[in-house]
């Protein structure tokens, strides 16, 4: 009888097996939703249907882009966290709703930290230090030190409160021991437009963006925010060249809800990795200002949990809160 019962348990074991084995060599089996948390025509939404076509043409599967905007990017990622983990449902999206809003949000209906498994890093987007051509500062060190001899007269304007471009003036702030004012704006384009007017000194913004107005010379490009120089902008040093150790830049991630078979996270990863190489995939991010990712899987799992920390901190030193 023991000798039955053990041929049963054996048999239940490898038949789970092969069936696991099939689903992931059968993944996608069905169309694929990528939740975009933010409105439609903008960087995120791009990049996400870029993806979206190379990923149906090398998995023989639609996959569609959805958006769902609102709250920061809470009500698409909500979305995603309460689906299915299946594989089908899946949230490609900026930091916000990753690595910021759990530290800017007093509640939240879903754990940033708990909620999403870890797909791809998918792009990363320059950020850009721009200032009015009547600041009285070309470089990083002119601007610190106008700063600093009048503390709290200099404001800097972002697309709103927890924006990765707000959280880059604050960084610059909190390391460079400068007394600069936050001036939250309703998007990046009117923030943008007072800057043109001179309303604003300076602001933190996307390559995208800025760079029209950068080649036009109606505002200067004194430093990227990323680790290395962009090549947009070659003869353009970057902040850490002036405050060692600064770094911030946009990125845009894919995840799936938590348990999310690891097989089907294997087989994104995998084409993802293949799609980022593409000469045509390259060539669009980089008419956008983006630059391809690199960091797949766990690996993208431990960069959020590093972003998460540094934008905590940030966050809480300059008492930035949304509700």
């Amino acid at each position: 009888m023991r000798g039955i019962v053990r041929r049963f348990f054996l048999a239940a074991c490898a038949a789970v097996l092969i069936c696991g084995t099939a689903a992931a060599q059968d993944y996608p089996s069905r169309p694929v939703k990528i939740i975009v948390p933010f409105p439609a025509g903008g960087s995120n939404d791009i990049i996400a249907r870029i993806v979206a076509q190379k990923l149906a043409e090398r998995c023989g599967q639609t996959f569609i882009v959805e958006n769902r905007g609102g709250a920061g990017g809470n009500i698409g990622a909500e979305s995603v966290a309460s689906a299915e983990a299946d594989g089908y449902t899946l949230l490609l999206t900026a930091p916000p709703p990753l690595t910021i809003n759990g530290a800017l949000y007093k509640k939240l209906p879903f754990d940033p930290a708990k909620a999403f498994a870890p797909v791809a890093l998918i792009a990363s987007v320059p950020i850009v230090l721009v200032v009015n051509p009547s600041v009285p500062a070309k470089n990083v060190s002119e601007l610190i030190a106008l700063a600093k001899a009048k503390p709290g007269s200099l404001n800097f304007g972002s697309s709103g409160i927890g924006s990765t471009n707000h959280l880059a003036g604050e960084l610059v702030k909190s390391m460079a021991g400068i007394d600069i004012v936050h001036v939250p704006y309703r998007g990046a384009a009117p923030a943008m437009n007072d800057l043109l007017a001179g309303q604003i000194p300076f602001m933190f913004d996307n390559m995208p963006a800025v760079l029209p107005q950068i080649q036009g010379k109606a505002i200067n490009a004194i430093a990227v925010a990323g680790a290395k120089r962009t090549d947009a902008l070659p003869d353009v040093p970057t902040v850490a060249e002036t405050v060692p150790g600064f770094e911030a830049s946009s990125w845009f991630g894919l995840v799936a809800p938590a348990k999310t078979p690891q097989p089907a996270l294997a087989k994104l990863s995998s084409e993802l990795e293949v799609i980022l190489k593409m000469p045509d995939v390259r060539k669009r991010f980089a008419e956008l200002g983006a630059e391809p990712g690199t960091v797949f899987g766990a690996a993208f799992g431990q960069f959020m949990t590093d972003e998460t920390a540094k934008w905590g901190k940030i966050i809480q030193a300059s008492g930035a809160t949304v509700d």
